[in-house]
């Protein structure tokens, strides 16, 4: 480390002491849930721990997960870890999964498995022993590969901010089922390490007289972190040799800026989405408005939201998605990870499932091909909580509501219903001196969604449409001074528990 001082036994527990009180990992009486590998990183957090119980009042249990994929060297693994925890007189969980196996069933690469089976081994010892924090022991070194790797796959300030002292583990991004973590009390994950560089930590080892296990797959270079690692990084400092400082202390600021940013980007996408079935409906002309930072993190969101298990989305995926909310035509998609897909709409554009589809508006929609009006009653619009009533009334009623229509009924007069659009339709719209348009021209110039227009019910009587309902009445069955019956034709909302 050029330009700082040889680290010494007292500097690590200074730093994890100084990391516990400034971002409270740590409340004096509970219980800790500590992960040792048998490394170095989990050795040197164990023991310092262990030194600072006595003034924090710290419960300590190791947990140690043998994912067999070293064959005897992982056995010797959880033996020594065992060994430990009973010279050092601490409650110990040790267990083993077979990830390679459950890699293949779940299709994902080993690394990424063996991380959230981890996890989830962790939190299900922490369940069982009563506690609500797990101490990981990621230190400074591991800071600056994980920002340096988020920056190489275009991540934003929440990915380039790393990895954070104290977290809430939610979701299957820890292996945690949704289901399971919203029903109960919050479990943290602390990294007490995580100011404390990687010489510290073997200086540690070497003046305590501690003997870590050594992993050989930390030195596979097929795997991105350790190619970093051992090539990248070090050909970097050749460059400049204080690299991981300036990377580390870049990781401070920018994790400083995302905490500034961060309450105003939750406070506008409190304003302008909206849940519904599922997906995540922007408000367009408010969203537009905002500055590129907050359309940008307001995405970053809504697809968090989504996606819990989706640890980063690259710089890519989230500006195709913010030019084409900002710039394109109703009915663009755009496909994001994880099958997610964004939906240009005229007023609104959504982010949802791309499996489930796009949500329907809270409209009188038609999910039938043809629906029998009465002259005056009332029928249910199936699959929906809509109703239409209809009246013949001898006097005009007042209309100020879209869903409101009052027609000539002595223009209305033959079989009626409601049905969906159909190829080469055409109507008069009122107001445009009986000329005809055709409904396809119609639907677009008054922007209705795409999704809405194939189920939009049209009242019909006989082969005329007489009312695109909620937009527009023809011109053949509107009301004139001459007319002697008024049939006033409304949609409403069901009244629940009626």
């Amino acid at each position: 480390m050029v330009g700082e001082q040889k680290p010494n036994e007292a500097d690590v527990r200074a730093l994890v002491r100084a990391a516990i009180l400034k971002y409270k990992l740590l409340t004096p009486g509970e219980r800790v849930i500590v992960g040792v590998s048998g490394g170095a990183d989990s050795l040197v957090l164990l023991h310092v721990l262990r030194s600072l119980s006595d003034e924090f009042d710290l419960h300590l249990h190791v947990a140690h997960l043998n994912h067999q994929l070293r064959g005897p060297e992982s056995e010797e693994d959880a033996e020594f870890v065992a060994a430990l925890a009973r010279e050092w007189k601490l409650p110990a969980t040790i267990a083993a999964r077979d990830v390679a196996m459950f890699a293949r069933e779940e299709r994902l690469s080993i690394e990424e498995l063996a991380r959230r089976t981890r996890y989830a081994f962790l939190a299900e010892v922490a369940r069982e022993q009563n506690a609500s924090t797990i101490a990981v022991a990621h230190h400074r070194d591991d800071q600056v590969e994980t920002v340096l790797m988020h920056f190489l796959r275009g991540a934003g300030l929440a990915g380039l901010r790393g990895m954070q002292h104290k977290i809430e583990m939610r979701g299957v991004a820890f292996g945690l089922p949704e289901s399971r973590t919203a029903l109960q009390s919050p479990l943290y994950l602390i990294r007490p390490l995580l100011d404390v560089p990687r010489a510290a930590i073997e200086q540690y080892c070497k003046d305590n007289y501690l003997a870590p296990r050594v992993d050989r797959t930390n030195w596979d270079t097929t795997q991105l972190r350790n190619r970093l690692r051992h090539e990248v990084l070090p050909y970097l400092e050749q460059l400049n040799p204080n690299l991981r400082q300036v990377i580390y202390h870049s990781s401070i600021a920018i994790a400083d800026d995302y905490d500034f940013l961060l309450p105003m980007i939750r406070n506008e996408f409190t304003r302008i989405t909206r849940e519904q079935a599922g997906a995540l409906v922007f408000h367009r002309a408010a969203w537009s408005a905002l500055h590129p930072a907050l359309q940008r993190g307001t995405l970053r969101l809504a697809v968090q939201r989504l996606r819990s298990d989706l640890r980063d989305v690259g710089w890519v995926h989230i500006e195709q998605a913010r030019r084409a909310a900002l710039e394109k035509n109703a009915g663009t998609e755009v496909t994001l990870p994880a099958g997610l897909r964004l939906i240009v709409g005229y007023a609104t554009f959504v982010i949802a499932d791309t499996a489930r589809g796009v949500p329907l508006p809270d409209l009188p929609l038609l999910h039938v091909k043809t629906l029998d009006v009465p002259v005056q009653g009332k029928v249910e619009l199936p699959d929906t909580n809509w109703i239409l009533e209809t009246q013949v009334l001898t006097h005009a009623p007042e209309v100020n509501d879209r869903w409101t229509a009052v027609l000539d009924f002595a223009m209305c007069r033959g079989e009626r219903m409601l049905r969906r659009r159909r190829p080469g339709d055409r109507f008069q719209p009122a107001g445009m001196d009986g000329h005809t348009r055709s409904l396809h021209d119609f639907m677009i110039d008054e922007k209705i969604d795409r999704t809405v227009r194939a189920l939009l019910p049209l009242l019909v009587v006989g082969e005329r449409i007489v009312w695109v309902c909620g937009w527009r009445v023809d011109e053949r069955a509107r009301v004139t001074p001459y007319t002697r019956e008024f049939w006033r034709v409304t949609f409403r909302k069901k009244i629940m528990g009626v």
